[in-house]
Parts: C-alpha cells; sequence; structure tokens
C-alpha cells in the first residue's frame, strides 16, 4: 500500500536537542551564577542524561526523578558543591528556556516543505508534554504537522505498541500506509517496526547498526530517496 502518512520523532530528528540543550544550560548557569566549567558538566551530563531517559522509557523512574537526578548525580561526579533547592531551580528553568532555542537540523524545512504536499506529517514524542509544542511554535515547524501524539497523554512510552497504535488511530491511519522516522532504534524504530508500520533511522552521529529490516540515512535529505 502506498505510504500516506509520515510519522516524525522530534527531538534528535527534527529539532536539535543537543545544541538548544547547551545553550539552555549556559543560559541556566548564567542566571544562577553556577560556576561551573560548561563543557566539564556536560561531557557528564550527556550520557547520564541518556541513562535517565532509558529508566523513565522504561517506566522505571517518574518525570520528577528523571529531572532531579540527572542533575544531581552530574553536580555530584564533577564535585560540584549545590544544593537540592538550587538543583530544583535549575531543573524548572531548565525546562521553560529549552523550547526557546529554536536550532533545528539542516534541511529539516526543506524536507518537510517537499513532503508536506505530499503526505500527512505527524509527530510521537516521549518528551514532556508541556514543552514539545511550545519547541514546535519556535523553531516555526508546527503548521506542517497533522497531529501531535506525546506519550504522555496515551500514558506510556515509545516504544511501547500502545503508543503507536493510538497514533495510528488518532491520524485515522494505518500500519500499511504509516512510515516512522527517527534517532532512537529502540524507542522509534522497534517501537514502529513491532506494530507492523515501515521506518527510517536517522543515524546522524553514524552509529553502528547491523538490522537489515529498516532504511537508515546520515542527513535527512536523503528521505526524498524514499518519499
Amino acid at each position: 500500500m502506498k505510504i500516506q502518512h509520515v510519522f516524525f520523532d522530534l527531538d534528535h530528528t527534527l529539532w536539535d536537542f543537543e545544541k538548544n540543550s547547551d545553550l539552555t544550560f549556559q543560559k541556566v548557569f548564567d542566571k544562577q551564577q553556577v560556576q561551573v566549567n560548561l563543557q566539564d558538566f556536560l561531557t557528564v551530563y550527556k550520557p547520564l542524561n541518556r541513562e535517565f531517559w532509558k529508566l523513565y522509557r522504561e517506566e522505571k523512574i517518574s518525570k520528577e526523578a528523571l529531572r532531579y537526578q540527572r542533575l544531581k548525580k552530574t553536580f555530584d561526579t564533577i564535585n560540584y558543591s549545590i544544593s537540592d533547592a538550587l538543583i530544583d531551580v535549575i531543573a524548572i528553568e531548565y525546562i521553560e528556556f529549552l523550547p526557546h532555542f529554536n536550532h533545528l537540523f539542516d534541511h529539516t524545512f526543506d524536507v518537510l516543505d517537499y513532503l508536506k504536499p505530499k503526505y500527512q506529517l505527524h509527530i510521537i514524542t516521549n518528551g514532556f508534554e508541556e514543552i514539545q509544542t511550545k519547541k514546535m511554535q519556535s523553531s516555526n515547524i508546527h503548521h506542517y504537522f497533522d497531529k501531535i501524539i506525546t506519550s504522555e497523554s496515551v500514558g506510556v512510552k515509545k516504544p511501547n505498541p500502545k503508543v503507536f497504535e493510538h497514533a495510528l488511530a488518532i491520524a485515522n491511519a494505518t500500519k500499511d500506509n504509516s512510515i516512522m522516522i527517527g534517532d532512537s532504534v529502540e524507542a522509534d524504530i522497534e517501537g514502529a517496526l513491532q506494530v507492523g508500520m515501515e521506518a527510517i533511522h536517522c543515524n546522524f552521529e553514524g552509529e553502528e547498526v547491523t538490522a537489515t529490516n529498516f532504511k537508515s540515512i546520515t542527513s535527512l535529505l536523503e528521505i526524498k530517496q524514499y518519499l
């Protein structure tokens, strides 16, 4: 069946999470006078953040624990003394300021302009519901998308099949006429494949992938080869 619906992940796929996150931390630390070397902080924080997000996807920690623990463990690791109260302030301001940075991956507008006349476009995201729409509005891509499905609105997170089944139902789509595009093999690609959707992996980091049951791209422009 011909593809009619294209589902995108947002962070790390269209919206340049790492660049926007780095800028957000710089703003928060300047505002709160946190005297750490930003690169030293980020070197420790980024892998820890990925670990905590994995726990969050697997329903092993709450959103509140994720927001606090990723900061607490990073500051502890770099031996920076900081109060719990200030960590809470940083966690709140990080979420508040993050959507106002709007860097997208190269060719995002080009690809969305190409796809929009041909397909219905949607977002499926594990990101926090209160900021995902703001990110899309700030970066001027919100209007491209018909449906925005957050895992919080479903009650489970990608790769849980319920997220993809809910998204298909909301979009009035089927697994046979839909494709998922995202950066996470575990959350986006395997999640889509297990409900019978096609998938395209955005492998912008050049990670080694041995699976052959999905397409892989290193630039958003390559989407045009397949759609």
